[in-house]
């Protein structure tokens, strides 16, 4: 069975970094794009960032310079480099693989940024 399991998470300052890390366990057939979601206290999940099996990237407007995203196609592991860390960061994040089919969702990894 498919697992995603996130890593990465922690406390940081403001201005700090965080690197989140994305490990697929299994074989995933069908790929379309990954991409890393995060749900802060009263809020609804939102996409942080999401790159295409071609390579191609798109981030929430609110992440935009600050957080990269990246993968390893060859072990399907994806990760998201967070710069210049805010309070307002601060959620649980979690990586989604969508695809020809169900998708899958990661447990998450909380992420708090201190001011």
């Amino acid at each position: 069975q498919v697992q995603l399991v996130e890593s990465g998470g922690g406390l940081v300052q403001t201005g700090g970094s965080l690197r989140l890390s994305c490990a697929a366990s299994g074989t995933i057939a069908g790929i379309t794009d990954m991409g890393w979601y995060r749900q802060g206290p009263g809020n609804q999940r939102e996409l942080v960032a999401r790159i295409t099996v071609g390579g191609s990237t798109n981030y929430a407007d609110s992440v935009k310079g600050r957080f990269t995203i990246s993968r390893d196609a060859s072990k399907n592991w994806i990760y998201l480099q967070m710069d210049s860390l805010k309070p307002e960061d601060t959620a649980v994040y979690y990586c989604r693989f969508r695809r020809l089919g169900p998708d899958y969702w990661g447990q998450g990894t909380q992420v708090t940024v201190s001011s």
